[in-house]
């Protein structure tokens, strides 16, 4: 996890317009050559803007604090991939939160009962997330009902205008 990380330098990424979370595509790049110097790049792919970091190696760290480092690495590595699933679940269902609310703005043919389930299992997975507690398998659990209800949803929602398209004509 990044808390978990030494912070060897920062910059920002700036002039890219406001977008909601998970719109803007940022590519980074990090090159560490021979000499442990570490460029990293950041690229906004909408409008092109980059930035740059250079960080060179300032021997910070002794020979044995890099060997407890790789120590205690490989003693939690089955607990970092753990909360790294975790983060990523969360993550995911908020943006099937974002995307089911969304989709609901769209739907003209979809009737108030599936809305309020729709509604009802959002309320539920953000219930979920705000458990601090909560397992991977109980947030994932809670996110593919989620995406399940909408996935019908849409499918209602396609056939009913297909239909009144088909009526029009």
């Amino acid at each position: 996890m990044a808390s978990d990380n030494q912070l060897m330098g920062q910059f920002d990424l700036v002039g890219i317009p406001p977008a909601p979370r998970g719109v803007p595509q940022i590519e980074v790049t990090f090159d560490i050559d021979a000499n442990g110097i570490c460029h990293v790049t950041a690229k906004d792919k909408a409008t092109g803007k980059t930035q740059n970091i250079t960080i060179t190696a300032n021997g910070g760290l002794t020979k044995e604090q890099i060997e407890q480092m790789i120590s205690k690495a490989e003693r939690y590595a089955a607990h970092d991939r753990a909360r790294r699933q975790l983060a990523e679940e969360r993550n995911s269902s908020e943006l099937n939160i974002a995307f089911a609310l969304d989709q609901m703005a769209l739907w003209k043919y979809v009737d108030q009962k599936d809305r309020d389930r729709i509604n009802s299992l959002v309320m539920d997975l953000r219930k979920g997330l705000a458990n601090s507690n909560a397992s991977l398998e109980n947030i994932k659990a809670r996110n593919a009902m989620l995406q399940k209800a909408v996935m019908e949803c849409r499918r209602i929602e396609y056939q009913q205008a297909a239909a009144a398209r088909a009526v029009k004509h």
